[in-house]
């Protein structure tokens, strides 16, 4: 069995969510693709896909190859790249776009850094809570935070995003500190309006007898809600109530003591922070030069904690 050829398949009909479209894309009859499929399945010896007449879903262990296959095949194209295009210069026209509050904290401040590392590349950022349609409106590719639906899109994660309760020393004084979730319908909580995206609620982790945790979802109120989430990340720095944030959010001032992370026993396993773009067999060096940019300043540690983490 050809590996490398078999994960590109697996890949392929993972993110198209048919045998039949992805046997199109590469020239080949969809039982050939079913044969590399059932041959990978065998080698490995767990199933990856359900298939049906009507459609293909993944499994829980074909979720997590997926991700796998999909940053072994980015990095193997990086390889490739970097021994056949040599010293040849990224140029052209990089679009790049991310979420509104993460991108002004932790990609804007990159792109000038990228770009004083590659002259000849002239970059577009655009900001917006809205899941842009890359292919469509021409975008090179994504920032992209929390559980990504599924899609044609190659993810790559490259940093983990934590969601925590914090508070200031102020009002934890003045009102207590909660020692269990139960206990937030006590305490002022600044949450997402109704018409925000966070529908589910705060998640947190809790212990289940006889079977370890699971995560459940609580809705706590307050006096305050906005639509915004700068708004509810400023509204709990003047002392407001208690925020649900992420860690992207809110290290900078845990660390500087400004707030206080409580429930930590109870908070949710994190998600993750993507770089999201459309499939191509060649990649424009710029667009595989930006996101090692990326992934080579979100795996610093201090990264999260530097200057641009407050502002």
């Amino acid at each position: 069995m050809d590996k490398l050829k078999a994960f590109e398949s697996f890949v392929s009909v993972a993110t198209r969510g048919s045998l039949t479209a992805a046997a199109k894309a590469e020239g080949v009859a969809p039982a050939i693709m079913g044969r590399r499929l059932d041959a990978l399945e065998e080698h490995l010896g767990v199933k990856l896909l359900v298939r049906t007449t009507r459609r293909i879903s993944l499994t829980h262990e074909g979720s997590a190859f997926l991700e796998d296959c999909q940053r072994l095949l980015s990095d193997v194209a990086n390889a490739e790249a970097s021994v056949s295009e040599g010293g040849v210069k990224a140029t052209g026209h990089l679009r790049i776009t991310a979420p509104a509050g993460f991108g002004r904290r932790h990609v804007a401040p990159l792109v000038p850094r990228f770009r004083t590392a590659h002259p000849d590349v002239t970059i577009s950022l655009n900001l917006s809570d809205r899941v842009v349609d890359l292919a469509g409106e021409g975008y090179d590719c994504a920032v992209r935070v929390g559980d990504l639906p599924d899609s044609s899109l190659v993810s790559v994660r490259i940093a983990d995003n934590r969601r925590l309760c914090v508070a200031t020393p102020a009002y934890l004084q003045r009102h207590g500190t909660p020692r269990h979730p139960s206990e937030l319908v006590q305490h002022d909580c600044l949450t997402l309006s109704s018409e925000a995206s966070q529908t589910r609620g705060w998640a947190f982790r809790m212990p289940v007898e006889g079977s370890g945790t699971e995560v459940i979802h609580l809705k706590p109120g307050g006096p305050l809600d906005c639509s915004d989430g700068q708004v509810l990340h400023d509204w709990c720095l003047a002392g407001y109530g208690i925020a649900w944030r992420s860690t992207w959010e809110v290290e900078a001032e845990i660390a500087a003591g400004r707030l206080v992370e409580v429930l930590h026993d109870f908070a949710a396993p994190p998600n993750g922070i993507y770089v999201v773009f459309p499939q191509r067999k060649h990649m424009p060096l710029r667009v595989r030069l930006w996101i090692e940019h990326l992934k080579h300043q979100y795996a610093q540690p201090a990264f999260w904690k530097g200057p641009q983490a407050g502002g």
